[in-house]
């Protein structure tokens, strides 16, 4: 059996099986319970260091660094 037909049927059988395996495991693990607060966690890390929005009606954050710089 020549080597592409070999690697060929091995990745139409058990490497298609065990893909599906992984994502099905990815997916499940994803959604398993008590991974909400986790989620949450990370989905507001970016708000962690904010004391307070840009003053003085800024229209951008750049407008209240340069507004803070003067």
């Amino acid at each position: 059996m020549e080597t592409y037909s070999l690697l060929r049927e091995f990745a139409d059988s058990w490497m298609l099986l065990f893909l599906t395996l992984v994502f099905t495991g990815v997916v499940l693990w994803a959604w398993r319970p008590g991974s909400r607060s986790k989620h949450d966690e990370a989905a507001n890390s970016i708000f962690r260091n904010v004391d307070k929005p840009a003053g003085n009606g800024a229209a951008s954050p750049q407008a209240g660094i340069k507004e803070a710089c003067k």
